[in-house]
């Protein structure tokens, strides 16, 4: 089980987000803690109304609303009642259990999953302290659950996916607004609460394995000029389709200045991942001398590292990004170091070498005038000019690719800096009198 809090300004927003939901058939009220009367007998603004009452009572406390998902492994399939009490004993376990508070059943992602809304303010009117409410009493209280009720450990279950998300549907949404928005929810919902990333275009590289894309617009653009942002669909070649919708429009705000929150605090919760990616690069360069670009990106999919190239509309290389599922981690190929950038990685993989070889066989063809074309061999040892950049592992995103052309200078890979052996010589104590 995984548990996702939420907390914001809006008590009516999160209220409705879940009814519309009911009201579009793919998510149901299941059940209702402390109201005062039974939960088959309230009307809807008899739920939305114990909840406001209670939050006029202090004012003073803008962040008052409570939003949490606890999301199970799609093997499980729980029942209305256990859902209920599951969602009791959780509230019970974070503080709590004397709150009203309303649990929806929704059906619009493929793992199962409930959402529970409820209000900071007691009815004495004091403020329920949620700062660091995920890590002090949610994890606990998440194991807890796990273990009385069998449940499959998140642990576990993040070692695979977070939960099978899977890429949006692009037939299906393409053409309403509705159904385009309630995937692009579902996405960011799973994506952007967990991943460590630290700048748009990483975390594009996240989304892009999901078919959506975050998009500011032009430099021109009213958009890009008002710092709005908007979250589109994309077709298996990267291209935006469909309705683009604003940030703003969604119920939890993935707006710019969030995102750019997350942009700081992602910054340095991820700096101990780093390691692991270019481990992962640095075995797979020495476990073969004859690497090329395509294998590099299959040896690191198997280990669970995700690589995206950026190219520019004349197919030029630009950019390169890792995404590591395991550590939930996004890094551009210049933030690991220099050897790791796109230029760099392209010279490792002796792509320049390739490039030189095929011109060389082509100016032959040119100045030879009996030259066969039918026998040329260049296409055996020609570069590579199409590198997949979208996993064709079902567990890692969808089937997209581009083609791309690399154009460094080679030069001959030497053993990585990480395993060398350090030369620094062993400082002598030095005593002290006393």
């Amino acid at each position: 089980m995984v548990a996702i809090i939420k907390t914001g300004n809006s008590l009516r927003r999160s209220f409705y987000y879940n009814e519309n939901k009911v009201t579009e058939g793919v998510a149901e009220c299941i059940s209702a803690g402390n109201y005062p009367a039974d939960f088959d007998s309230l009307s809807e603004n008899q739920r939305l109304n114990m909840l406001l009452k209670l939050a006029n009572l202090n004012e003073n406390v803008t962040r008052n609303s409570v939003h949490i998902s606890l999301n199970f492994d799609p093997s499980e399939q729980l029942s209305k009642d256990q859902l209920s009490d599951i969602a009791r004993t959780y509230m019970e376990k974070i503080g709590f259990g004397q709150q009203p508070y309303l649990v929806y059943q929704h059906q619009d992602a493929a793992h199962p999953h409930i959402h529970i809304v409820s209000v900071k303010i007691r009815p004495d009117g004091t403020r329920i302290e949620t700062q660091n409410i995920g890590r002090n009493l949610s994890e606990k209280a998440r194991k807890e659950i796990e273990l009385a009720h069998g449940l499959v450990r998140a642990e576990d279950s993040r070692q695979r996916k977070v939960y099978e998300l899977k890429p949006v549907n692009i037939q299906r949404v393409q053409y309403g607004k509705s159904q385009t928005k309630r995937a692009i929810a579902t996405v960011l919902d799973a994506i952007l609460p967990t991943y460590k990333y630290a700048s748009l275009p990483e975390l594009n590289a996240v989304l892009r394995q999901y078919n959506v894309a975050a998009d500011r617009g032009s430099e021109d653009s009213r958009t890009y000029k008002r710092n709005g942002l908007t979250y589109r669909i994309l077709d298996e070649r990267g291209n935006k389709i469909g309705v683009p919708i604003r940030a703003s429009d969604f119920y939890n705000k993935p707006t710019l200045p969030y995102i750019q929150q997350r942009f700081e605090l992602n910054e340095t919760t991820r700096q101990p991942h780093k390691a692991r990616v270019k481990n992962a690069i640095d075995f797979a360069l020495l476990k073969r001398s004859d690497i090329d670009v395509e294998k590099l990106i299959q040896a690191l999919e198997k280990d669970g590292i995700k690589t995206v190239l950026r190219q520019n509309d004349k197919g030029q290389i630009y950019g390169i990004t890792y995404v590591d599922f395991r550590t939930k981690c996004v890094f551009n190929g210049s933030d690991l170091g220099k050897q790791y950038s796109a230029k760099a990685m392209s010279e490792r993989c002796g792509y320049q070498q390739q490039q030189s070889e095929k011109h060389e066989n082509t100016q032959r063809q040119i100045t030879s005038p009996n030259t066969n074309n039918s026998g040329d061999n260049t296409q055996k040892n020609g570069p590579l000019t199409k590198v997949f950049l979208e996993s064709s592992d079902k567990n890692l995103g969808s089937d997209n690719s581009l083609d791309i052309l690399f154009q460094p200078t080679f030069s001959p890979d030497s053993t990585p800096w990480q395993l060398r052996k350090s030369r620094r010589r062993k400082q002598q104590k030095q005593s002290h009198s006393l």
